[in-house]
């Protein structure tokens, strides 16, 4: 079975859960950016969880089936139709051979899953099929998904139609966003009034938000504690010597514009890291539009890891229905 892509959406990748292993060389982690979302996507259409399907953002993409399949679209609020008939978020579906599954415009978050029974079947590469389009690596043919492409599905398990992920289940961003924050080794380069002012304002997601990172804007710059650079960190109060950057730690080039570094984000640099993104929240990161207000709230290790073990609670809340 192929699935025909009519129009490819807006960087409509193939994204599994990654490729762990090889940050250390430089390869990021990769996959989807809304993991929990990919999960719950391929569960309803009897895929193991980490199965390879569709990550699109903004505008869904145009696909003709050749075959009958069960699908799900999970992640984002952007209505689903096949040949013109809507169809429920969070549920699996049907799909006969011949027939065209679209999307209308997005409303509430920023990227959908589309998962296929059988999985988005193209080759391993370092042990995942996703897409690291900025080193060619992996997906269909290490880029985005192109009008003309033809995606190979893998042999399908059982599913059962109309099968739905609750609605208490389904964890989205507030409003505003709140993202947790675990402080880093790199905090004490900021001034005290510095580290309150940056949990006390609101940011916005700025345009730039991309697998690499997510940029926000509009808060108070950051000062920084006078000191004499150390060799080889450059002038800047905001760079550091090289260090390795971990997934969610977030650099402030400047003091001006917090970046939050995601699933594709290079492995070291010379930015200085304030703190990380807890792991149960990197999720949300991931379905934020432009402009969407944010707030950072400061905790500790022991509450990041208790909200690892909340999440790991929904995750199993979600397996369980299957």
């Amino acid at each position: 079975m192929a699935i025909k892509v009519l129009h490819q959406g807006l960087a409509t990748s193939v994204q599994d859960l990654g490729r762990p292993g090889y940050f250390h060389l430089g390869i990021p982690l990769g996959g989807a950016m809304d993991r929990l979302a990919l999960k719950a996507a391929n569960l309803l259409v009897g895929n193991d969880e980490g199965a390879a399907g569709l990550e699109a953002v903004f505008i869904g993409p145009k696909l003709e089936f050749t075959e009958d399949a069960m699908v799900a679209v999970t992640g984002a609020d952007m209505p689903i139709k096949v040949d013109g008939e809507e169809k429920p978020g969070w549920t699996a579906f049907k799909v006969k051979a011949g027939q065209v599954l679209t999307f209308d415009f997005l409303k509430t978050g920023a990227r959908i899953y589309i998962a296929v029974s059988g999985g988005i079947d193209v080759p391993l590469a370092l042990g995942s099929r996703s897409t690291y389009a900025i080193g060619a690596l992996g997906g269909f043919k290490g880029r985005p998904i192109a009008v003309g492409d033809e995606l190979p599905v893998g042999t399908a398990g059982k599913a059962v139609e109309g099968k739905s992920i609750p609605e208490n289940l389904r964890r989205r961003p507030g409003m505003p966003a709140e993202l947790r924050v675990l402080p880093g080794l790199y905090w004490h380069r900021l001034t005290d009034e510095a580290g309150k002012n940056f949990f006390e304002d609101t940011w916005k997601v700025a345009p730039e938000a991309d697998r690499m990172g997510y940029r926000f804007r509009g808060g108070r710059k950051l000062d920084f504690v006078d000191r004499v650079p150390p060799f080889g960190a450059g002038s800047d109060p905001s760079n550091i010597v090289d260090a390795c950057y971990p997934y969610g730690s977030i650099q402030v080039p400047g003091g001006t514009e917090p970046i939050i570094l995601h699933r594709d984000a290079v492995s070291g640099g010379g930015y200085f890291m304030l703190g990380t993104v807890i792991s149960a929240d990197m999720d949300l990161i991931g379905q934020l539009q432009p402009h969407t207000p944010t707030r950072f709230v400061k905790v500790d290790m022991e509450t990041a890891l208790t909200a690892r073990k909340d999440r790991a609670a929904l995750i199993n809340q979600i397996r369980a229905l299957f």
